[in-house]
């Protein structure tokens, strides 16, 4: 029992009553209005919560006029729902689409790519991590984060040329390690 019922239980609510009376007919009625049976089954389950939540003691000169007036309400919301569902799926699409020659395209790499993209960075992170200590921290400072050969050096307490030997050095093997 809903609160409102269980605030007036020796009432019954004429618009609960109605309701299951055309409940068949309201079916038929959103389903001529929606285009969609599912949808129209849908929107009758909403109705009746809002009917249910109603109070019991309310008066309605018309209940059957009033289901209609709701079920209307409720099928101009879901329309107008779908409809800024569409816009923002439509918008969603143009972002990451793109139109070649009248063919949609994702804008996206394919799950191949992803897997390979993928399979490559972790064959470069394992050749970083085999470097020599030097050499490995030479790249991560100069490549990594940033920092120049100058910078680097002087993080390192080496000369600027033992940098460039180090940074080469580890370019040679990190290329010959990871696929192309």
């Amino acid at each position: 029992m809903t609160d409102a019922a269980s605030q007036h239980p020796d009432k019954t609510n004429a618009l609960v009553e109605a309701y299951f009376a055309k409940r068949a007919n309201l079916v038929l009625f959103l389903s001529a209005r929606t285009g969609s049976h599912a949808t129209a089954e849908d929107l009758i389950q909403e109705l009746y919560l809002k009917v249910a939540a109603l109070d019991p003691g309310m008066e309605t000169s018309s209940p059957n006029a009033l289901l209609y007036r709701m079920a209307i309400n409720l099928a101009h919301d879901s329309a107008r729902s779908q409809r800024r569902s569409e816009v923002r799926d439509t918008a969603w699409r143009n972002d990451v689409r793109v139109d070649l020659a009248g063919e949609e395209i994702a804008d996206e790499p394919s799950a191949e790519r992803v897997v390979i993209s993928r399979e490559r960075l972790a064959q470069l992170i394992a050749a970083i991590a085999a470097l020599p200590p030097q050499r490995q921290q030479a790249f991560k400072l100069y490549k990594l984060q940033g920092m120049t050969q100058a910078e680097a050096a002087r993080v390192m307490g080496i000369s600027v040329k033992a940098i460039e030997g180090h940074i080469s050095a580890a370019l040679k093997v990190l290329v010959t390690k990871v696929d192309r």
